[in-house]
């Protein structure tokens, strides 16, 4: 009953009613993209046990592509914030429960910031089906987030930079590095929008990093596109 009033006083009978505000797409629109690497969108990758239901269930790999393709095909800004660990990450004193678990697997491992030994085809490596994409002069990769949002990178500075104002993002994985830099960005004064079938999350016993990602993208965003929604919204920004 006092959930009922609550939600009466907001001017919502229901959380089904929940305002869209919406997203255009203009001139200060850059596209982001966390962690498409190796670990988390390759079968072979350490993490594809848990979130690779996820990733097949959105069609997470084809719908990051169709992104990268809108942003070529628009000559719209690409921002890349990449998961890495190097050696020295791994002396840190105390983790959170998915950090503990990326070091000891292994994930998103690299020697050091100036080290590319063994990087090719590793699982901190592009899946390669996008190094087309991320290779082009409209792509910009940032420094590497550690934990999972964008507060120890320069992604915010470099969206500045180039006077961006409005984000479209997209994923790995969706509950913790996508949703990070979801709150983060709207922290630092971004309008963002979230491809919810462009990411996915860990699926566990008892536990879904998916529905528990698309709800806060709902809940938090300005707008939820579906992929096939995004590219009828680039046509549409054409006219």
């Amino acid at each position: 009953m006092i959930h009922s009033i609550w939600l009466m006083g907001m001017g919502l009978t229901s959380l089904a009613q929940l305002p869209d505000p919406g997203f255009s797409i203009d001139g200060t629109t850059a596209i982001v993209i966390t962690d498409p690497q190796n670990d988390f969108l390759s079968p072979e990758g350490v993490a594809w046990g848990a979130v690779g239901q996820s990733v097949e269930e959105n069609n997470t790999i084809e719908n990051l592509e169709t992104i990268f393709r809108l942003a070529e095909q628009n000559n719209i800004p690409v921002f890349i914030s990449p998961h890495y660990y190097y050696q020295h990450d791994h002396g840190w004193r105390f983790e959170g429960a998915l950090e503990k678990l990326m070091h000891n697997i292994s994930m998103f491992d690299r020697g050091d910031q100036l080290n590319v030994k063994g990087f090719e085809g590793s699982g901190a490596d592009w899946l390669n089906r996008y190094k087309r994409y991320i290779e082009k002069d409209n792509v910009i990769v940032v420094g590497p987030h550690k934990v999972f949002g964008p507060e120890q990178n320069d992604l915010a500075l470099q969206l500045r930079k180039q006077k961006i104002d409005k984000v479209i993002l997209a994923g790995m994985s969706g509950n913790l590095c996508v949703e990070s830099h979801l709150r983060e960005l709207l922290e630092d004064g971004f309008e963002v929008a979230v491809v919810g079938d462009a990411t996915a999350s860990a699926i566990l016993p008892d536990l879904d990093g998916n529905q528990a990602a698309q709800t806060n993208y709902r809940m938090v965003s300005s707008h939820v596109f579906k992929t096939s929604d995004l590219e009828k919204a680039f046509g549409e920004a054409k006219k």
